[in-house]
């Protein structure tokens, strides 16, 4: 067998090895596509994959190795004494989706949601960061949309605005702020629909980028130096009793003709706390026990009226919630207007 022969098998086998479940056109192209200099053309590659795979002649059939190369066997499964792949129910890709457990010791968590750097109104800011200092928080929650991504957003974009690289210096300069000003304090960075916008452009731009880990946004800004610990997949935030989400994560289920908490509450049906609507609101029902259920949605600490929404219903505003034992809390939703907590 000739040296060329040889390494033809080897590279097809390779192949096979890793992309077991390709149909055999598919990983034809793409040998050829990536070994254009080896193969004359992808139907040589067709032909190759078809011998290895026990297809192209019998007396391949017999070989051990065959057995491991054979996608979906078929009728050859019976000659082989493989049994059919249609007898099982296939591998799922299904992924375990479980909360985002508070630590017990987490049990004054400031949670600041809706900052959207570069757009973020500094005096509101620094309001909400000076409550949390002032009744000792042992743990910041950002609850999502801390930075805006902008200039990643699939709307129409204003090409004066900032732009990324400098949104992301933004970021890491409120985030270098909070920690000098929050020393003691664990950060959690829950991601909202704004920072969904970053892997969303990586996805559709540059998915070669999606697995390199230098490019994750997590990395970008600098949260393993700060200590800062990422929530993602969207996943539900469990403080005691509570639960916590950025609100996002409904979609356009929620409905609100009274007030975002409510539309929480007649989704949810249990206690819950989001941000994403930029607005402070509370809706409380007992259900048929006589329990109490409370829902409430939090105010924004971002520019009030920015340019594609000039009239809306937004306030300023923060959550500081309190954690007992029993996983009993107590939430303080608080509204900041003309300067002032309230």
């Amino acid at each position: 067998m000739s040296r060329e022969k040889t390494q033809k098998g080897t590279t097809v086998v390779k192949y096979l090895k890793e992309w077991p479940d390709l149909p055999n056109q598919t990983l034809a192209k793409k040998i050829y596509s990536e070994n254009s200099l080896l193969f004359k053309d992808a139907e040589q590659v067709r032909l190759i994959i078809l011998y290895y795979r026990g297809v192209k002649e019998k007396k391949r059939r017999n070989k051990k190795t065959d057995r491991e190369l054979i996608k979906n066997p078929g009728e050859n499964s019976k000659k082989m004494g493989i049994p059919s792949p249609y007898y099982t129910i296939p591998e799922s890709d299904n992924e375990e989706w479980l909360p985002y457990e508070m630590p017990k010791n987490a049990t004054r968590i400031l949670v600041l949601s809706d900052v959207h750097i570069p757009y973020h109104d500094t005096e509101s800011l620094e309001k909400a960061i000076d409550y949390g200092v002032e009744n000792k928080a042992n743990a910041v929650l950002l609850n999502g949309d801390i930075m805006d991504c902008y200039s990643l957003s699939r709307w129409e974009k204003d090409p004066r605005k900032r732009r990324f690289s400098q949104e992301l210096e933004d970021t890491r300069q409120f985030l270098s702020y909070l920690k000098h000003r929050l020393p003691d304090a664990v950060i959690y960075y829950k991601l909202g629909n704004h920072e969904l916008r970053y892997e969303a452009f990586l996805r559709i731009k540059a998915p070669e980028l999606l697995d390199v880990s230098e490019f994750r946004l997590d990395v970008l800004l600098r949260f393993g130096e700060l200590g800062i610990n990422l929530i993602t997949d969207d996943r539900i935030i469990q403080i005691g009793e509570l639960n916590v989400m950025h609100g996002h994560e409904f979609g356009r289920s929620v409905f609100s003709p009274v007030n975002p908490a409510r539309g929480y509450y007649m989704r949810s049906k249990t206690n819950i706390l989001a941000g994403h609507n930029h607005q402070s609101s509370e809706h409380s029902e007992p259900n048929l026990n006589g329990q109490v259920v409370t829902a409430w949605s939090t105010g924004c600490l971002c520019h009030l009226h920015p340019d594609y929404m000039r009239i809306n219903k937004w306030n300023h505003g923060f959550a500081f919630i309190k954690v007992y034992k029993d996983g009993n809390f107590e939430v303080d939703n608080l509204r900041i207007i003309k300067g002032q907590i309230r």
